[in-house]
């Protein structure tokens, strides 16, 4: 890490240029520039080469290599960790900060209540080793990862561009025909808590996981827009007795109501007993009316149900819908052709 650490207040040289290296522009991929005035609060001053690992809601993992080049003075936000060792060539050392094996220790550094408000605590990170082979290895290293992330990048790119063709043959099928719109409250099953989140607070804790039993979903789930196995987590059966109402059955539609808004997956037939979070809204279905598939496919590519669910995300880094806005959006006040 940095050992020289200075800072600077720009609001002082308020018609002096600065090159800002922020949480938000990391996601652009391009500093900001802007005069002294425009920016609130002192910043770091980083050089060309440094690393800066993002220390706020640190799941996300979020290096950047400051490049310089504008002429101007790089700053960063406080929310960066700065690295600055010559021992280490900056391209491998990204890599090395976005690895799992580093990320594992770097989760435990952490601190905070949760959501925006995590953050991982420097002097622990600072603690934590990472391989350091020959500079001539290092580059080479970080040249065949950089190479790996553009295919990936240029993956996720192609499997985008199938997303929107799927879409387009979604809506298409649909046809031109004035089918009737319902909510989809209108489609749940007629049995108790048929739409469904939580449990919530007290009802499960942390500490009542235990290594095998009854299994219980998360966003992990359901984040792929399709049904995964994530990270496993299991109750007792006893604890599963007080929770039976969360219990998932196969054909359940989930909906990821916090984090990652709006993702869904179908409960595949063979899923063994298990119970939802409150990370999830769980819609059992009338299928005489409507499949499983179906409503997936709508709460997936239909921009209009789309838009619905997405004004109703609260907060910017982790929005969610609580039970009313859920029951809303994917009930009275939500719809769907059928």
């Amino acid at each position: 890490m940095a050992a020289d650490k200075r800072s600077v207040d720009p609001r002082k040289f308020s018609d002096e240029r600065f090159e800002l290296y922020s949480i938000p522009a990391f996601d652009t991929g391009v500093p900001e520039l802007l005069y002294g005035r425009e920016i609130g609060s002192n910043k770091q001053i980083v050089q060309p080469g440094d690393v800066l690992l993002s220390k706020i809601v640190p799941h996300i993992r979020r290096t950047w290599i400051v490049l310089g080049g504008s002429g101007h003075q790089a700053i960063a936000s406080s929310e960066w960790i700065i690295f600055r060792n010559p021992a280490f060539d900056p391209a491998y050392l990204r890599q090395a900060l976005t690895s799992d094996r580093f990320h594992r220790e770097f989760m435990r550094t952490v601190a905070g209540v949760g959501g925006s408000l995590l953050r991982a605590r420097p002097a622990q990170v600072a603690d934590i080793e990472v391989p350091l082979p020959p500079i001539e290895e290092q580059r080479r290293i970080a040249t065949v990862l950089d190479q790996a992330d553009k295919l990936r990048a240029k993956r996720r790119a192609t499997l985008a561009l199938l997303d929107s063709l799927t879409e387009s043959i979604f809506l298409d099928m649909l046809g031109s025909k004035p089918w009737p719109l319902v909510a989809i409250e209108s489609l749940a099953a007629d049995r108790p808590h048929a739409i469904r989140t939580g449990p919530f607070g007290s009802q499960l804790l942390h500490s009542e996981f235990v290594d095998e039993g009854i299994a219980v979903l998360g966003i992990d789930n359901a984040v792929q827009d399709r049904f995964a196995w994530g990270r496993p987590r299991f109750i007792t059966e006893q604890k599963f007795e007080q929770l039976r109402r969360y219990q998932v059955h196969p054909g359940d539609v989930l909906v990821t109501i916090m984090g990652t808004c709006g993702r869904c997956a179908v409960v595949p037939d063979d899923v063994p007993t298990a119970i939802s979070t409150k990370h999830l809204c769980c819609i059992t279905l009338d299928q005489q009316r409507c499949t499983p598939t179906f409503l997936w496919a709508t709460l997936k590519y239909h921009s209009g149900v789309r838009r619905q669910l997405g004004a109703s995300a609260r907060g910017a880094v982790m929005p969610g819908l609580n039970l009313d806005v859920s029951c809303d959006c994917l009930g009275a006040g939500g719809w769907l052709h059928r």
